[in-house]
């Protein structure tokens, strides 16, 4: 099998993979959507233009010890501002968490060649857990803001369902649910039992986003349906655009970089479920 890179391309530097050079932008909203969990906005006319659901954007402490940037998936953009969501694990995320609206933070992006292949018209089932939420959160409003396609949110979470109002303008229905009583299959069996898994004179495509576990069960999940599923794919990056070779990942034709070869895969790309 033939790995065929089919991008969505905006314009011509797009397609040669340019994007601005790390610069700063300032900081418009920053809030905790849960315990641990932060939302940041920033205004950036560039990557609200041009940034697709599943890219992301490289974040820069400043701290001068902390070399490398934190990759943060699109969550939203609103005009001229995007947002980011994500958890406080760590010195560099913590970092990034108590800035304040007016500052400064240094980014760069949009980064990710393979976004969400999301033109055709369908039913897109959106599965995400956990942190994988915010690159659903963008592919929900950009099939809300082309509005020719069901779309239906199934949201895992370990406690608080954090990413639940943001999400829900954007889609037709939402399913979440917590670690207590169940998981994201879960609430796809019951798509499935409740007969809203397929709409009429559509195809049904799943988009998934979260713990590698989490989506090798959504992955079989589909392959036992024979339904269409892409997968937005998490590693730990250095560079995020190809360079530092870190965030391979293996698929049935070889090994690729997650950030330059995606993030999104296929399942058959992964020759998960088959």
């Amino acid at each position: 099998m033939t790995f065929t890179r089919t991008y969505e391309v905006v314009d011509e530097a797009v397609a040669a993979g340019y994007f601005p050079p790390r610069h700063p932008v300032t900081i418009t909203a920053i809030e905790e959507l849960a315990t641990g969990v932060v939302r940041m906005a920033f205004k950036d006319p560039y990557i609200a233009e041009h940034a697709r659901p599943a890219q992301f954007v490289n974040l820069f402490t400043d701290d001068e010890m902390m070399l490398m940037p934190r990759p943060f998936g699109v969550s939203e953009v609103v005009g001229d501002e995007v947002s980011v969501i994500f958890a406080v694990v760590g010195k560099g995320t913590a970092n990034l968490a108590a800035r304040h609206v007016g500052d400064s933070v240094d980014v760069l992006g949009p980064l990710g060649m393979r976004p969400f292949q999301i033109k055709n018209k369908a039913h897109y089932v959106l599965v995400a857990g956990g942190l994988g939420v915010p690159p659903l959160i963008c592919a929900a409003q950009k099939l809300h803001d082309a509005g020719e396609s069901k779309v239906t949110a199934v949201f895992g979470y370990r406690d608080e369902k954090f990413a639940d109002e943001i999400v829900a303008p954007y889609v037709d229905s939402l399913l979440s649910i917590d670690n207590e009583h169940g998981n994201v299959v879960t609430l796809l069996d019951q798509l499935e039992a409740d007969n809203n898994l397929h709409a009429e004179g559509m195809d049904t495509v799943l988009l998934t986003c979260g713990p590698l576990p989490m989506m090798k069960a959504v992955a079989a999940w589909a392959a036992k349906r024979g339904l269409a599923c892409q997968l937005s794919m998490e590693q730990r990056m250095g560079c995020g655009y190809g360079t530092c070779v870190l965030c391979t990942i293996d698929t049935v034709d070889g090994r690729l970089k997650v950030c330059s070869d995606g993030p999104v895969f296929s399942r058959e790309q992964l020759g998960w479920g088959e």
